[in-house]
């Protein structure tokens, strides 16, 4: 064979294989984009286009008026995928610059989380921050649109309105309480994103995401701001643990205020252990003491022996029940009417009155006016306290009269002393606003209430007179209790609680205030050291709802 024969095979076997090339080329072509095409944009589609969840609004909560107590901005957070990031010292430090982290701490984040595709760096900057850190052009960086809680009034309604968990969900009060209508439902949406994750295109609304709803409760934050500082003002005089006050508005049941102290500003991180976070109005029970008397003589009064002007014997000043002595907190006050008796909080007559009485009636009406009972608020963790039902010994019902052996809440206590405001009528407490006032329950007697109204108010007039208010009648009951002993046997008579519970105009009762200082240590008699807060909340709440001053004579005009 010649070489030009040769020469010309190897280019005919060239030719060919050329050929056969092109041809396979060819057949690949018309699979890929004609045979498979739907098969392949799916599998591409996979690969870029993600659902990705769009946050929903959270819904605002407002007092009574539509002040806002919590709203919800627009911020951003920013998140890297550790497999894509490129860890350098140039780029920690330009991250560390921005975001405020140290590059150890951030070179620690990334290398603990290096098998991961998301990792939070920054949550909840603001808009102007991210963008400034998306400029920078890190690989695998990204932002994303978060929202976040702000609370307008901060302290003065913590423990109330609560607070929101970094996603945004309700960790306390009202918050927790309703978290599903406010926190709404997420949108999806689909969109594509490139070969590092950054969205390219949008690609449509796959739910449009639903805003949560309003929440509108029962609060006047112009109420709520005033009853918070005298409080704290009166926990700084008396040098006290802890304080609450509650204001009730007696013709609906709402509440109108509700504060504590100490207090905490939600709008900044928030320990969960710490033990401001406590709503101290439904979650701390205590032993009622002499604001008791009145459900007492209100008992002894059903009875149909006795009236306001019958005499008690309460010499000498003390008495001896199955070995135990019941003593009177100012000596002996001889021979006393029973409106005296509650003038004086006599501890003696108090007992001697209720041993008349059937031993089951006395605890039937504390249990009917909500004592051991939740007041129907619905505020995460209120507790119900206790009101034990016994075989009486002539001490127990004793120390039932004047208020030892149960355990309430600040919020029963108030809601109790509405009960007689509103002439015998119990209704459940409101934390959101009502369009209608409940059906009430009666539970006592509208005569008796009225006689137990007049001997309250003659309590303000002759014993508590630091409780009065400037043009109105009050009625109102102090309270003392000593506190149980660290070690569980008995009291300590070193720490108290001091409250005081009442109610104005007292002709027409629209408010009841309920105040508490827990251990104070510059004095523990109520009406020296609450009686004047609670002349300072009544009053500046009854000028903000500008309700008229009934400053009158004929003070029996509703008997």
């Amino acid at each position: 064979m010649s070489f030009y024969t040769r020469h010309t095979w190897r280019w005919v076997i060239l030719l060919i294989c050329l050929s056969l090339a092109f041809v396979g080329l060819l057949a690949r072509f018309v699979q890929l984009t004609v045979i498979d095409r739907s098969f392949l944009l799916k599998q591409g589609d996979a690969r870029s286009q993600r659902i990705i969840e769009r946050p929903a609004l959270r819904g605002m909560i407002t007092d009574r008026d539509k002040y806002p107590l919590a709203i919800t901005t627009r911020v951003s957070s920013i998140w890297v995928d550790p497999q894509k990031f490129v860890v350098s010292d140039n780029n920690l430090k330009a991250l560390s610059t921005l975001l405020g982290d140290s590059r150890a701490v951030l070179q620690a984040r990334l290398k603990a989380n290096n098998s991961k595709e998301f990792v939070y760096l920054k949550r909840h900057i603001s808009p102007q921050l991210a963008q400034k850190v998306m400029a920078l052009n890190l690989p695998g960086v990204h932002s994303l649109h978060e929202y976040r809680r702000y609370y307008p009034e901060a302290d003065v309604t913590a423990q109330l309105i609560g607070f929101t968990n970094i996603d945004n969900r309700g960790q306390e009060g009202m918050e927790l309480a309703y978290n599903q209508s406010l926190e709404g439902t997420p949108g999806k949406e689909k969109v594509s994103k490139d070969g590092v994750g950054h969205v390219v295109a949008l690609l449509g609304i796959v739910r449009t995401e639903e805003p949560g709803k309003e929440l509108v409760l029962s609060i006047d934050h112009r109420i709520q701001y005033l009853a918070y500082r005298y409080l704290a003002d009166a926990v700084t005089q008396v040098d006290a643990v802890a304080g609450s006050v509650i204001v009730l508005d007696v013709k609906t049941g709402e509440v109108l205020a509700m504060a504590n102290v100490p207090s905490y500003n939600p709008n900044q991180t928030v320990n969960p252990r710490s033990d401001s976070l406590r709503n101290r109005c439904v979650t701390d029970v205590f032993e009622p003491g002499s604001t008791t008397k009145a459900f007492s003589l209100a008992n002894v009064l059903a009875q149909g022996k006795y009236t306001p002007d019958s005499l008690v014997d309460t010499n000498p000043g003390w008495m001896v029940l199955n070995g135990h002595v019941v003593r009177d907190p100012e000596g002996n006050d001889g021979v006393i009417n029973m409106t005296t008796v509650l003038v004086k909080s006599s501890n003696v007559g108090t007992a001697k009155l209720t041993l008349t009485t059937p031993p089951n009636s006395l605890w039937e009406l504390l249990h009917k006016v909500g004592y051991g009972q939740l007041t129907g608020s619905g505020f995460p963790g209120e507790v119900k306290g206790s009101l034990p039902l016994h075989k009486w010994s002539d001490f127990t019902l004793a120390t039932l009269s004047f208020g030892y052996g149960l355990s309430t809440t600040p919020l029963q206590v108030a809601n109790a002393y509405a009960t007689i405001a509103r002439g015998g009528i119990k209704m459940p407490v409101s934390l959101v606003k009502l369009d209608h006032p409940p059906q009430g329950e009666r539970v006592m007697d509208a005569k008796i209430a009225g006689q137990i109204k007049l001997m309250l108010e003659a309590v303000v007039d002759q014993a508590a007179v630091k409780a009065q208010v400037p043009g109105y009648r009050v009625l109102g009951k102090t309270g003392t209790v000593r506190m149980l002993a660290s070690s569980g046997k008995g009291y300590d008579e070193k720490r108290h609680i001091a409250f005081f519970a009442g109610a104005a105009p007292a002709s027409d009762p629209r408010l009841v205030v309920m105040v508490v200082l827990q251990e104070p240590k510059k004095g523990y008699y109520s009406a020296q050291i609450l009686a004047p807060v609670f002349s300072q909340i009544m009053g500046g709440a009854l000028r903000v709802l500008d309700i008229a001053p009934d400053k009158v004579d004929n003070k029996d005009k509703y008997l």
